[in-house]
């Protein structure tokens, strides 16, 4: 019995011995295996995801129409002698000026120029490129598309350091687009593609955004995102109310005019705006909020500007009213005033302009309500030419699209009825100060 335990105790260290070598034989080997498990090439047609591949092919296709603008104006409007003018007498000891001072002797002295940059792209065979009007707009004689003297407009194409100058061919400063087009044309790249313009009506909130641009300075800088929001309005965006389209996509100051695209590599938007963050050195950065002007309004806009015209507030027919929609007002106050479900009032009216000749009647009273005042008593626009009329933008859009001596057929509501108003466009200069339609 013994015999037979100690044979069976030497049988289990064997056995044991030969597990242990096994693993060590494992161990030992484990690493080669690796080894040759990395170095097993990668499927080229996995290397990227679908949405990866889809960005890079984007920008291969078009990134090389994405253009760096510079502008240089000579001087800045304001000499020397006029700084030196305006420091007052008590100061001027720290400049060391003499007691005979005179600004004029200062007149003469050259002044530094202005400079500024952005972006743009190019549309169309014939290689005009699309930027903002604020891009350009210091380089440009006032309410025109004639460069100043001593101003220079520059662009540089994607893998070229070379500059080309380019000129102003058309601008619509309400809704801060300009064309601008080479003073050369052999100086556009050969097997450029340029952007296709997209229906921006068709943008949907979540869709994929790109943008491309040169922000502080750098060349040719992709970022991707998605549209945040539809139809937003920034103050200070053009002249009047644009339904911008909002992205998350960042986008920073040099963003200015370049494209914001979509999964097929169209134009959906020009970059023109962002609600900055501004860092400790004042610079300002992107917080995730950007908007671009919807490429449907280049598009309505554009032979426009080919044919060299520029528009802004002042040279565009107009009703001459200011109004606020329906729906701003409390339910409280709609209901005692007996108001329409939707609509704009119209709070006033402008003297000689279009409304008034068609009598159209503005708020004759105001109102308190929910700690504020509002005008009440004026006309109700229902639709324009058998449109309903949902908000202000609705009527700013059908009277910018319009001509001096075009007849808009208004449906007014007036002490609870309706009525039919023919109003004839007519250019009315804008009261300084008002935000009129």
């Amino acid at each position: 019995m013994k015999q037979t335990s100690k044979h069976y105790v030497q049988k289990m260290l064997l056995t044991l011995m030969l597990g242990v070598a096994a693993f060590v034989v494992v161990l030992t080997t484990s690493p080669q295996v690796a080894a040759q498990q990395t170095i097993t090439p990668i499927d080229e047609g996995r290397a990227f995801l679908e949405d990866e591949q889809n960005t890079i092919d984007i920008i291969e296709t078009y990134g090389a129409s994405v253009v760096a603008i510079s502008i240089e104006v000579q001087g800045n409007g304001q000499t020397p002698g006029d700084f030196l003018e305006q420091i007052p007498e008590q100061f001027r000891d720290f400049f060391n000026l003499p007691e005979d001072f005179d600004p004029e002797d200062f007149d003469n002295l050259p002044l530094p120029p202005s400079q500024g940059s952005g972006s743009g792209f190019v549309v169309g065979d014939s290689g005009q490129i699309i930027t903002n009007y604020h891009v350009v707009r210091r380089a440009l004689e006032e309410r025109s598309v004639t460069m100043l003297d001593g101003a220079e407009i520059r662009v540089i194409f994607p893998g070229n350091d070379q500059e080309v100058p380019v000129s102003v061919v058309g601008a619509n400063a309400l809704y801060d687009i300009a064309l601008l087009e080479l003073e050369n044309p052999e100086d556009l790249p050969a097997d450029l593609l340029p952007i296709p313009i997209s229906d921006s009506d068709s943008v949907r909130v979540g869709q994929k955004t790109i943008a491309i641009g040169n922000p502080f300075g750098f060349e040719s800088t992709v970022t991707a995102g998605i549209v945040s929001g539809i139809g937003r309005n920034l103050p200070g965006v053009g002249e009047i109310n644009v339904p911008l389209l909002q992205t998350d996509a960042a986008i920073n100051p040099g963003n200015s005019g370049g494209p914001l695209l979509n999964s097929r590599g169209e134009l959906i938007g020009i970059n023109t705006a962002i609600i900055p963050q501004v860092g400790a050195g004042g610079q300002r950065g992107n917080l995730g909020i950007g908007f671009a002007v919807p490429s449907n309004i280049l598009d309505a806009n554009l032979a426009e500007m080919q044919a060299g015209v520029f528009s802004d507030i002042d040279s565009r027919p107009r009703l001459g009213v200011i109004i606020r929609d329906v729906n701003t007002y409390p339910d409280n106050v709609r209901d005692t005033l007996n108001l329409p479900e939707s609509g704009v009032v119209v709070m006033e009216v402008q003297a000689g302009s279009a409304a008034e000749q068609a009598g159209l009647q503005g708020a004759e009273f105001e109102v308190t309500a929910e700690g504020q005042t509002i005008p009440a008593g004026g006309d109700v626009i229902l639709a324009v030419n058998g449109e309903a009329v949902r908000n202000a933008s609705d009527i700013q859009d059908v009277v910018f699209s319009s001509s001096r001596g075009d007849v808009l057929e208004l449906t007014v509501w007036r002490d609870g009825e309706e009525q039919m108003i023919p109003v004839t466009l007519d250019v009315v200069p804008v009261a300084e100060g008002s935000d009129e339609n």
